[in-house]
């Protein structure tokens, strides 16, 4: 097991220390300015889309709303990252990590919106609505099969196992401490909860997720409100200290600029995951009447993730000064709350985090659903896929906490590699898609898009064509 850590540890080293740190920030920027700033400007309208209810089908089946497909892709999202995540990046880059996590998700707000605007574009329809992701607009868009099948893979991997074997093992970890129980107990316990869910296909993952994620996610930020309240003196030098550290103007713990903006920015893409191609799939279930709506969806979702829960949490600890003791991932977490709240708040962060990463597996789960549908609908691998995500559940409650990280750390360096070189080739359909949107809404109209909307628009299969009336219309 040693050997093979190591081999994790290097790869990790050269993935993200010579290729995905710069390219994160360099694509970021360049998204960001091609469409005008877009997750800053739309902040307001991303708010009011929360409400839009979704299309029926020709049917009459009414598919997944808006607010469903946020809550599936925060549900994966918000978990382990938000509050083992946060915790490990701290420990390990000081409190200028946290600087770094907000940077990575104020530029990867526009890169979301690019992956999730595309997905909705390229987006196919299925039994329970519509499917899609990175896979199918490559292979729709970049017509390269060949890259979607590897994707898919990879993020099969990624997601449906190694993911959930993160979220797995800080559940365990978290409820072993608090309440005794044994690791392997724990990881069938949840096994059992996941295959009642998984079998129940999207839908019954949707409605759970939406009243899972809200309601955790709020008790959550009220408690760390509470704590920053009773803390107020102290915050104006917890902003010096996390921007000092960030630029190396103090050491801290491991300290440096460098392990900061490591640790800040693997552990930032980890929790939000903007431009590692995940949430296009949950993005691409939405029945819209535009595909730019779940760009800025999904851009919010971002913004949720990393600039409202991940900061709880960072404040929470800063705050603390536990970082400082040698704890590392949910146990730092768990004893930051001791120090604020006292003893009772083991037991809120071990219920916590088992729901938020229970809710994580859900949507982990689908994402590996949703490509291995790509690459060929089968219902003997899918199965075999089901088994397997259980399986890796059960091993991730037991193994230790830098075996399931590390491996996380790879698979996820080499989604994200795979899936920014396709949405920086197809970026301009994403910006098309924007100015029809916004051409739209300035003539006061609810935006509708076409599979002709967008001269020269190639591989549509759920848009329907343009009305001649329209396009006359269009065309003055």
């Amino acid at each position: 097991m040693d050997i093979f850590t190591d081999i994790i540890g290097s790869l990790n080293t050269f993935i993200w220390t010579y290729i995905l740190i710069a390219v994160l920030i360099a694509l970021g920027i360049y998204f960001s300015v091609r469409l005008n700033l877009v997750q800053f400007r739309y902040i307001g309208e991303m708010f009011r889309l929360l409400t839009d209810k979704a299309t029926i089908s020709a049917d009459g089946k009414r598919g997944i709303s808006s607010f469903q497909a946020f809550t599936v892709s925060t549900a994966s999202r918000v978990g382990t990252g938000n509050l083992a995540g946060v915790a490990t990046a701290i420990a390990g880059g000081g409190p200028g990590a946290v600087f770094w996590m907000w940077l990575i998700a104020l530029l990867g707000g526009a890169t979301s919106f690019v992956e999730s605007t595309l997905a909705q574009i390229y987006k196919v329809k299925d039994k329970d609505g519509f499917r899609g992701g990175p896979a199918y607009y490559m292979e729709k868009g970049l017509n390269a099969r060949w890259m979607g099948i590897i994707f898919a893979v990879v993020i099969t991997f990624s997601f449906g196992l190694v993911f959930n074997s993160v979220q797995s093992n800080t559940i365990a970890i978290a409820v072993n401490e608090t309440y005794g129980l044994s690791r392997m107990t724990i990881g069938i316990i949840l096994a059992g909860l996941t295959a009642v869910i998984i079998f129940g296909g999207i839908k019954r993952i949707a409605h759970v997720t939406q009243i899972l994620v809200p309601i955790l996610a709020i008790l959550y930020i009220l408690l760390a409100l509470f704590i920053l309240i009773a803390n107020i003196t102290a915050i104006p030098d917890m902003f010096v200290l996390i921007f000092e550290s960030a630029f190396g103007l103090r050491e801290v713990v491991s300290g440096g600029v460098g392990a900061a903006i490591m640790m800040g920015i693997k552990r930032g893409l980890f929790s939000n995951e903007a431009g590692m191609g995940s949430a296009p799939n949950a993005a691409a279930t939405a029945a819209v009447t535009h595909p730019a709506k779940q760009g800025l969806i999904q851009t919010l979702g971002v913004f949720t993730d990393t600039l409202i829960i991940c900061t709880s949490t960072a404040f929470i600890i800063i705050l603390s000064d536990q970082y400082t003791a040698g704890l590392d991932g949910i146990r730092l977490t768990q004893a930051a709350l001791t120090y604020h709240v006292g003893d009772w708040a083991g037991f809120f962060v071990a219920t916590a985090i088992f729901l938020f990463a229970f809710s994580s597996i859900i949507g982990n789960y689908y994402y590996g659903e949703t490509n291995i549908e790509f690459i060929k609908y089968n219902r003997v691998s899918l199965f075999v896929y089901r088994l397997a995500v259980l399986a890796m559940v059960v091993f991730g409650s037991t193994v230790k906490l830098e075996v399931v990280w590390g491996l996380a750390d790879v698979s996820m360096g080499f989604m994200a590699i795979i899936n920014l070189i396709a949405i920086t080739l197809l970026a301009k359909i994403a910006v098309a898609a924007l100015k029809d949107y916004r051409s739209q809404k300035r003539e006061g109209k609810d935006p509708v898009f076409y599979s002709n909307s967008i001269p020269g628009l190639k591989g549509i299969e759920s848009w329907e064509s343009m009305p001649e009336e329209e396009r006359r219309r269009r065309n003055k």
